[in-house]
C-alpha cells in the first residue's frame, strides 16, 4: 500500500521525537521528587492541562477544560469565526468529531508513557492532517468531521479509588455517589472539585451526545508483553477487559502473640494470605481472567499481637463478564471454605465494576489498515490482542464507538518507572493512527 503519509518519514521521525521529549517534559510534573505521580484535581493536574492546552493551541485548536477537568482541543470542519484568533476559546462549531486522545494522569511511582503518549501521538496527527484555512484564519480539518483531541484527567482511579472519573463524565455516566469519595487525606470528591476550580453542579455539562462524536481512537501502549515476544511494533485492539474490584475484609481475633497457642488462634493475616493464594490457583487454571491482590493490610499491627482483622484488595479482569463473574463465583466458595475452617469471618465490599468493551468493527477495520500503511505488501495481517488492562474507552464506549491501537512496550512492564516505548515505535503509531483517520473518512464519504 502506497500512501501520502508514507513519503513523509522525515515528518513523522520528527513528529516522533517530539513525542518522546514532551513525555519527559510531563514526566517533570509530578507530587513526588524523583518518582512521577499526578492525581486528579491536584496541581499537577493543572499544570499537565495547561500544557497540553498551549501545545493544542498551537496545532490552531480551540481549548477548553470541561467540567470534569478534562483538557480538549478541537479542529474545526469550519474555519474559526471572524474576528477570533483560531486558538481563542469558542462555541464548538456544528460538525461531529472524531475524538483522539488517551490520559494524563498517572499511578504513584509510575512511568512516563501509560496514557501519556497517546495524547502527545494524538496532537501529531492532528498537526499532519489538519490544512490551513480560507483567508489564513489558521487551520481546521480537512475531513468530514472535526478533530478532537481530549487529555482526560483521572483514568487510574488513583487519588479517590474510582477509576475512570474524567471519562465518565464525558460518556453521561456521572453518579452522584462519587461525591462522597475521599482521598487518603480526608478530601471528599466534592471538596476536591471546588478546590480546583470546578462546580460540582456543573459536572454534567462534560457529557457528550452520541451525535456530537464520530467515534473514539486512542493508542496506548501495550500493558504486557505479546507484541514484544511477537517482535511486531503494532497491533490491533480487539476489546477492553471486563473488570471487578473488591475490597475484601477478614475477621478474626485479635490476641497475644506469645500467650496463645496455634489451636486456638484464629488468625485474619493468614486466612488473608490463603484466600490471596486461592485467587492466584484459581485464576491460573481459568483462560483469559487475571486476578490480583494489590493490597494487604493487618490489624492491629503491632509485631506482639495475632492480627484480628485484615484488609485486602482484590482487582478480577476478564475478556467475557460471564466467565469473569464465575470465577467470581468460585473465588468466594473457596474463600467460605478457607474463613470456615480457620474460625474467621469474610466480607467483600465491590468498589468498581465495568463491562468488557468491544472495539467496533469499523474502527479495527481503520486500524488495521493505518498499521498496514506501515509494513511491506508482503506483511502478514496486524496482530490482533484483547487488552488486559482498563482503558478510557470502557468508559466512552457508552456514548460511541471505540477502537484502540497498541504501541509495543518493551517486557510488557507498565505502572513502573522502567515502563518504555522506542521512538521508532512511535513513528509507526504516529503514521498508523492519521492513516486510521483517513481511512475512517473514506469509509464516511
Amino acid at each position: 500500500m502506497t500512501t501520502l503519509l508514507q513519503v513523509e518519514r522525515d515528518a513523522i521521525a520528527g513528529a516522533a521525537r517530539r513525542v518522546m521529549a514532551r513525555c519527559d517534559e510531563l514526566a517533570r510534573v509530578s507530587a513526588t521528587a524523583g518518582a512521577i505521580e499526578r492525581v486528579y484535581l491536584s496541581p499537577e493536574h493543572a499544570r499537565v492541562n495547561r500544557l497540553a492546552a498551549e501545545w493544542m493551541r498551537e496545532l490552531g485548536m480551540t481549548t477548553r477544560q470541561d467540567a470534569a477537568g478534562n483538557q480538549l482541543g478541537r479542529l474545526r470542519v469550519n474555519p474559526a469565526p471572524s474576528g477570533r484568533s483560531p486558538g481563542e476559546p469558542a462555541a464548538r462549531d456544528e460538525a461531529p468529531a472524531l475524538l483522539l486522545g488517551s490520559h494524563l494522569d498517572t499511578v504513584p511511582d509510575a512511568g512516563r508513557y501509560d496514557g501519556i503518549v497517546g495524547v502527545l501521538m494524538a496532537l501529531e496527527v492532528v498537526r499532519m492532517l489538519r490544512v490551513p484555512a480560507p483567508e489564513g484564519t489558521g487551520f481546521r480539518s480537512p475531513l468530514p468531521f472535526a478533530l478532537e483531541v481530549v487529555a482526560f484527567s483521572d483514568e487510574e482511579g488513583t487519588r479517590f479509588g474510582k477509576a475512570l472519573l474524567g471519562s465518565s463524565a464525558v460518556a453521561g455516566e456521572w453518579d452522584d455517589d462519587w461525591w462522597a469519595l475521599t482521598d487518603a487525606d480526608g478530601t471528599t470528591l466534592r471538596e476536591a472539585f471546588l478546590e480546583f476550580g470546578l462546580d460540582p453542579g456543573r459536572v454534567g455539562e462534560a457529557a457528550r451526545r452520541p451525535d456530537e462524536l464520530v467515534g473514539y481512537l486512542e493508542a496506548h501502549i501495550e500493558q504486557g508483553p505479546e507484541l514484544d515476544e511477537r517482535g511486531e511494533s503494532l497491533a490491533v485492539v480487539s476489546s477492553i477487559a471486563s473488570a471487578r474490584r473488591f475490597q475484601l475484609v477478614v475477621e478474626g481475633e485479635a490476641r497475644h502473640a506469645g500467650g496463645t497457642p496455634y489451636d486456638r488462634r484464629r488468625d485474619a493475616l493468614l486466612g488473608a494470605s490463603e484466600a490471596a493464594l486461592a485467587v492466584e490457583r484459581i485464576c491460573r487454571s481459568e483462560h483469559h481472567i487475571i486476578g490480583t491482590v494489590g493490597q494487604l493490610e493487618a490489624y492491629p499491627g503491632a509485631v506482639n499481637i495475632v492480627p484480628g482483622e485484615a484488609h485486602l484488595s482484590l482487582d478480577l479482569r476478564g475478556e467475557f463478564d460471564g466467565e469473569r463473574d464465575r470465577v467470581w463465583q468460585q473465588i468466594e466458595r473457596d474463600l467460605d471454605e478457607i474463613m470456615g475452617r480457620r474460625g474467621l469471618r469474610w466480607r467483600a465490599h465491590e468498589i468498581h465494576s465495568a463491562p468488557a468493551v468491544f472495539c467496533a468493527p469499523l474502527l479495527q477495520d481503520a486500524v488495521s489498515v493505518g498499521i498496514r500503511s506501515t509494513t511491506p505488501d508482503t506483511a502478514d495481517d496486524p496482530a490482533v490482542i484483547f487488552s488486559r488492562a482498563g482503558h478510557d474507552g470502557m468508559a466512552i464506549g457508552a456514548v460511541t464507538d471505540v477502537g484502540m491501537l497498541f504501541l509495543r512496550n518493551p517486557d510488557g512492564i507498565s505502572h513502573h518507572p522502567d515502563e518504555a516505548v522506542s521512538a521508532g515505535d512511535v513513528a509507526r503509531g504516529i503514521q498508523a493512527l492519521a492513516e486510521s483517520v483517513l481511512q475512517l473518512a473514506a469509509d464516511r464519504g
